[in-house]
């Protein structure tokens, strides 16, 4: 993921849609009650360390299969023999576990990101793209399709997202009516806000309001190894000094439209790393000097749970910015732990938000964070109205 770039407090409206050709527009896709939802993106690439038989289903209501890549020139998903097993797998374990959990078919990511802006340049490769995106969603036993682009820079790709959106959303609800099926979930993840803020892009948030069931703004990687010279709070929920922070975004995408119950906020199950250039100067925001334990400044929380115990690692959690991070000697590991991820939850009640998602199955310690959100008392609405919403779509 491209990190956010620093950026002054005050950031300008973000216009309610942007323009595009004056089409009748399709009506939107049933909406089902959207409250409770606790996703996780599986990574397709761990499945020899955590397979999908290995996920306690009955902790989410959405679980992705991450990532479904086109192909750069007939924009079809890339899908080999090994994907097939993959898919089909992933998906009758899921149904059969937890028969109410919805499996979804995430497309992009790092890989299949690049070749987003192409496909979505003129209708024909759309057409295509959706198409196939249906096709192998029905073939494999998905339940619906998420779109994860990191992320779009430049202004023509925010019009043809809209483009792209309605007429999935169309062509979704012709297949379901063909079909005689519940019409797929269409879903997309996003960047913590609406406003790109490495180009100034801005999402056409009406677009993404009419047409996905749910958007799920990454609200993780704030701080990384692209800055090594203080250690951050990677995924804090409040900072009053800047607008790189999840309550920040989540008012932003509100602010400009997009209703509570739409916004899925996603949850790190990673954290990252810092080398301290003083081990007594411990605090978030203490001068570095590079990249701490883990891979390229990122380590799992798997891992960081055991790195603090047989480093004897001190950990703190910072009320303030509800955000925890742990040091030992010159390392040092911001991340969430249950305290954090308890009061995420709260605030995400609090806002009336759609629920919350984790990045990425594989990473969690015990499933503890994941059994943190399935068990938590602050959202007592979740199991009544995802019954309802399992029995809608």
């Amino acid at each position: 993921m491209m990190p956010p770039a620093p950026a002054p407090l005050s950031m300008p409206p973000v216009p309610a849609s942007l323009p595009y050709p004056d089409t009748p527009a399709p009506a939107p896709g049933p909406a089902p009650p959207l409250s409770g939802i606790k996703g996780a993106y599986w990574p397709s690439w761990l499945a020899e360390k955590a397979p999908p038989s290995s996920i306690p289903t009955a902790y989410f209501t959405h679980i992705f299969y991450a990532f479904a890549v086109p192909d750069n020139t007939s924009f079809q998903l890339l899908v080999s023999q090994v994907d097939k097993q993959s898919m089909i797998n992933f998906t009758s374990i899921i149904h059969s576990h937890s028969p109410a959990t919805k499996a979804l078919l995430s497309i992009g990511g790092d890989t299949g990101s690049p070749v987003l802006p192409s496909m979505m340049s003129c209708q024909d490769n759309r057409a295509a793209f959706i198409k196939s995106t249906i096709d192998v969603s029905r073939n494999y036993g998905f339940d619906g399709l998420d779109l994860d682009w990191e992320f779009p820079i430049e202004s023509e790709n925010m019009l043809n997202l809209a483009l792209l959106l309605k007429e999935w959303r169309l062509a979704i609800n012709i297949e379901s009516l063909a079909s005689s099926k519940p019409p797929l979930i269409l879903s997309a993840a996003v960047y913590f806000s609406p406003n790109v803020l490495l180009s100034g892009t801005i999402y056409p948030t009406e677009a993404l309001s009419n047409y996905l069931d749910f958007l799920s703004p990454m609200c993780y990687n704030y701080q990384g190894s692209w800055d090594t010279s203080a250690t951050g709070a990677p995924a804090l929920l409040y900072d009053k000094s800047s607008n790189i922070s999840t309550s920040y975004g989540i008012s932003s995408w509100k602010q400009n439209g997009v209703p509570s119950t739409k916004l899925v906020m996603g949850i790190p199950l990673y954290g990252n790393t810092w080398e301290l250039k003083d081990p007594n100067d411990h605090g978030i925001g203490a001068p570095a000097v590079g990249v701490g334990p883990g891979t390229h400044g990122e380590m799992s929380y798997d891992d960081i749970v055991t790195f603090n115990s047989e480093n004897n690692a001190s950990v703190v959690y910072n009320n303030e910015t509800v955000s925890t991070y742990s040091y030992s000697g010159t390392n040092w590991i911001g991340y969430d732990d249950t305290n954090s991820i308890r009061a995420k939850i709260k605030y995400a009640k609090a806002q009336g938000l759609g629920g919350y998602f984790f990045w990425a199955l594989g990473s969690d310690s015990n499933w503890t964070l994941s059994r943190t959100g399935k068990i938590s008392k602050l959202l007592p609405f979740l199991d009544v109205e995802f019954k309802f919403y399992a029995q809608t779509v």
